[in-house]
């Protein structure tokens, strides 16, 4: 056998051996991507996405769609140098999705536990905005609550020094120029039964000049009709404006979003307000390769947002569930709308 055979065959089993190993090579890091985007206007897999059932709902139309980041994990060597050069995913550190202390197990149930909490969110955020009436119960006292004594967890409050709560923000609004010292009386039900007393309001840990109540309320809607909201396989908190904007425009008369392609993303709290979410650059992308010419972004994500938008995507900013829905009325009346 020659030199030159040699030296071939020494070759041919080196891209043999590296070929192998970069096929079948783990890295330590995953794929962040553009994932699929859900239109909470319509059904998915058969089954509607947003799905209000007693009570009167009106037709829409268009996308209100919520967007999603796509992760791959057990990237190979290749896989990654695909994915790099491709310049549309990013590659991560495993650690900073898949914590070292907790296993994948453990995230995916808090994600699907981030995601139930969004959809509660979205339904009481939305009707709180429709002006429904809530059941308002406590959630739990704080530690050295002044209500402790008078008031217990599952107490649903029923008043506030004469002012009757039946809103998310009753409990804060009755108290919002109280000072501490201040007396005031609650009125509360129990086990069906429903009683009264009275607290001596505290001081704020944090300094604020109202009374302290020392209790956290949680809201159940008063009425007599139910809202689903159903999508499988997706986890996280940041479709929660996306569901509320669904829920108020099956409520509500006319079309929300004027019959357009609208995509947006953002946590929601029970009293709207909208939080930042992850990922914004690659939902971006989804978006506007969906069809989206419009997209609602969260105030505090809008320098990223800003810096990786796609061309012909229009980004509105939204501070809270009210903003978002008063900028799709502008935007179908040919207003101006705070943009990013």
């Amino acid at each position: 056998m020659t030199r030159r055979t040699v030296t071939l065959l020494t070759g041919l089993a080196l891209v043999v051996v590296l070929g192998a190993l970069g096929s079948a090579v783990r890295v330590p890091f995953v794929a962040l991507g553009p994932g699929p985007t859900y239109n909470t206007l319509a059904d998915v897999g058969g089954t509607p996405v947003v799905d209000i059932e007693g009570t009167q709902t009106y037709p829409t139309a268009g996308n209100l769609n919520m967007t999603t980041v796509s992760v791959r994990d057990g990237i190979t060597l290749f896989g990654a140098v695909g994915l790099w050069l491709s310049g549309r995913d990013a590659l991560v550190p495993r650690e900073t999705v898949y914590p070292a202390d907790r296993s994948t197990q453990q995230i995916e149930q808090q994600n699907t536990a981030d995601f139930q909490q969004s959809e509660s969110s979205a339904v009481v955020a939305a009707l709180g905005y429709l002006k429904y009436p809530f059941t308002i119960k406590v959630a739990q006292l704080a530690d050295a609550s002044p209500a402790a004594g008078v008031l217990q967890a599952g107490d649903q409050i029923t008043s506030v020094d004469g002012t009757a709560i039946t809103s998310t923000t009753g409990v804060r609004d009755a108290l919002a120029a109280s000072a501490p010292g201040q007396r005031v009386r609650l009125g509360y039900t129990r086990g069906g039964t429903a009683a009264t007393g009275s607290v001596v309001l505290g001081t704020f840990p944090d300094g604020q000049t109202q009374g302290f109540l020392g209790v956290t309320t949680s809201a159940e809607p008063d009425v007599p009709f139910t809202v689903k909201i159903s999508l499988q396989d997706v986890g996280g908190p940041s479709a929660g404006l996306m569901f509320a904007l669904g829920v108020v425009d099956k409520l509500t008369t006319g079309e929300l979003n004027n019959g357009a392609f609208v995509a947006g993303t953002g946590t929601i709290d029970s009293v709207g307000t909208v939080g930042p979410i992850g990922g914004i650059p690659f939902k971006l992308v989804a978006a506007r390769e969906a069809g989206a010419s419009t997209f609602l972004v969260p105030a505090q994500n809008c320098a990223e947002a800003l810096a990786n938008a796609p061309d012909g995507l229009r980004l509105v900013k939204v501070d809270t569930l009210a903003d978002a829905v008063g900028d799709l009325d502008s935007l179908a009346a040919g207003a101006d709308v705070p943009s990013c």
